[in-house]
């Protein structure tokens, strides 16, 4: 099977990375290999999505650059500092919003919390810029509500206002809008859009969807099945701002998709309709 050619980065000189992570679990004497052999080099200011078939680790990698597990082997970087734990510049955003936000504290109480345990802030400093970070995600006037008043798109608003409280450099996101109906969904895609512009951020998104992954990135990576490896690295070069139905409609975001799932669909030994149809 050809591979496309790996997007020429040094894991030197990025701003992120890993090199040859790889990551074995153990259970009842059973070695399972999650990751084979996975290097990236990432980009400041860019944003980058994983994607991959079920179980080939784009969780497991994610979590390595957050610091949040060891791999078996290989490194991870930040800033050409060896990652052990999680670094104060990241920031990892949980898949299960409801898991992440305390059920007792408001939408102000939650933001807060971050900045309390992070930050040497005046509790007037602090309360100024959790109102900054919900006005930014359009909560205002929802500032009291608890979690269980809110709509799951408007829970994830607050698991991302959180961490962007925190003001990190990097925000690593875990199929953040995965829970969350198709029109809602939407609208987080292009809430994270405006605020990865604004800010500054440079995000890595793991997600099941490759539509999704295009619409958003400047890069997709796709795993291959475990132990994964990377099969594709395709740098997207989209025009912005990105349209939910304009941008979809583009050719070359059709070209993406295309190449994309062919990757994947050839590394699962499934044939597309077109080949199906020979």
């Amino acid at each position: 099977m050809t591979r496309e050619p790996t997007v020429n980065l040094s894991t030197v000189d990025a701003f992120l990375s890993t090199e040859g992570v790889c990551k074995t679990y153990v259970s009842r004497g059973q070695e399972t290999k999650a990751i084979g052999n996975v290097s990236l080099a990432i980009e400041r200011g860019s944003f980058v999505s994983i994607v991959g078939p079920s179980g080939c680790g784009k969780s497991t990698l994610l979590q390595i650059m957050a610091g949040l597990i060891e791999p078996s082997s290989g490194k991870a970087y930040i800033e050409s500092q060896e990652v052990h734990a999680p670094p104060r510049q990241v920031v990892y955003v949980f898949q299960q919003y409801t898991r992440s936000l305390f059920p007792w504290k408001t939408v102000r109480g939650n933001v807060e919390y971050g900045l309390k345990s992070r930050e040497s802030m005046t509790a007037q400093q602090i309360a100024s810029r959790a109102n900054e970070y919900i006005e930014l995600v359009k909560l205002q006037g929802f500032e009291d509500h608890y979690p269980w008043q809110l709509s799951g798109g408007m829970q994830q608003r607050v698991a991302i206002a959180r961490a962007l409280a925190c003001k990190p450099n990097v925000l690593l996101m875990d199929e953040p809008f995965s829970a969350v109906d198709a029109l809602t969904r939407v609208g987080l895609q292009d809430l994270v859009l405006r605020l990865w512009r604004e800010l500054g951020l440079t995000i890595v998104l793991v997600t099941h969807d490759v539509e999704e992954a295009v619409y958003l990135s400047t890069r997709v990576v796709a795993l291959t099945k475990p132990p994964s490896t990377v099969g594709i690295d395709l740098e997207i070069t989209l025009p912005h701002p990105r349209q939910q139905i304009a941008t979809k409609e583009l050719p070359q975001y059709l070209e993406y998709r295309h190449r994309l799932l062919a990757q994947l669909f050839a590394d699962e030994g499934l044939a597309t309709v077109a080949e199906a149809n020979k």
